[in-house]
């Protein structure tokens, strides 16, 4: 019985000692909060994020405030990039395995923010998703140009275009911010693209999914095959012809119907 004994007692003490050192890593071993900032047992900020990207919470409008330094540091830390990486590889792995017998209308669908362009600079600076969103700030943002590249689904862009599968961007940006976008993906080693599909007037207050799928749907008709599609929300990959494949980008900043 006392080896026993001795056995927990150990266990409990490296497990108390092992809290107070982790307490200033990525997050605390236990921070606990729901979808909408109420605290909730037994679900921590890691568990949220896997339910947000799992889309089983859905309907969000910020990240838990609770949850701002973890989904931070998950941003800014080598985590985003290995997961970015994973489904970039994936991608890739997908595409070189399909048989392009050419004539140009083989596309790949491309979101443009957090997929393409981040804006991470922006969020950085307002909580990481943790604030609710300002409309007039985050334009403001765009029309500055300075949003980098993701380096990850740039190099899958990069695969794609050697493959002969052509890019078709097709963003949630109005119509008003097509040069500025042009611009910035140029600048940041986007140059060739089939389309660059920005959202038109006609579409406000319609959801993404709606927008997406009837421009798809555009594509599709006009003759285009859809073989893949990229992107960081849900509303980017749902819908009428989504693609042969969809590949979701991580994402817990926000959440877009």
């Amino acid at each position: 019985m006392l080896p026993v004994l001795f056995f927990l007692a150990t266990f409990v003490v490296a497990s108390q000692g092992s809290e107070i050192g982790l307490s200033h890593q990525i997050h605390l071993l236990r921070p606990q909060s729901g979808s909408k900032g109420e605290r909730i047992p037994g679900v921590s900020c890691l568990s949220w994020r896997l339910a947000v990207e799992t889309h089983n919470i859905i309907g969000w409008t910020t990240v838990p405030k609770e949850c701002e330094g973890y989904v931070g540091h998950y941003m800014l830390g080598q985590q985003y990039r290995e997961d970015s990486k994973v489904v970039a590889n994936e991608a890739i792995a997908y595409a070189q395995s399909l048989n392009i017998t050419g004539g140009g209308k083989d596309v790949w669908v491309f979101d443009v923010d957090e997929t393409t362009l981040s804006n991470l600079p922006y969020y950085a600076e307002h909580g990481f998703g943790a604030e609710p969103y300002n409309s007039t700030l985050f334009n403001a943002w765009v029309l500055e140009g300075k949003a980098p590249a993701l380096p990850e689904t740039q190099r899958l862009y990069k695969e794609l275009l050697s493959l002969g599968i052509k890019v078709v961007f097709l963003t949630g940006r109005p119509e008003s911010q097509r040069e500025v976008t042009e611009t910035d993906l140029k600048h940041v080693g986007f140059h060739t693209w089939e389309k660059l599909i920005l959202k038109a007037s006609s579409y406000i207050g319609k959801t993404a999914v709606v927008y997406k799928s009837t421009e798809r749907t555009k594509l599709e008709k006009s003759g285009y095959k859809i073989i893949g599609n990229i992107g960081d929300q849900w509303s980017d990959l749902l819908g009428n012809h989504p693609g042969n494949r969809t590949f979701k980008l991580p994402d817990p900043m926000y959440y877009i119907s």
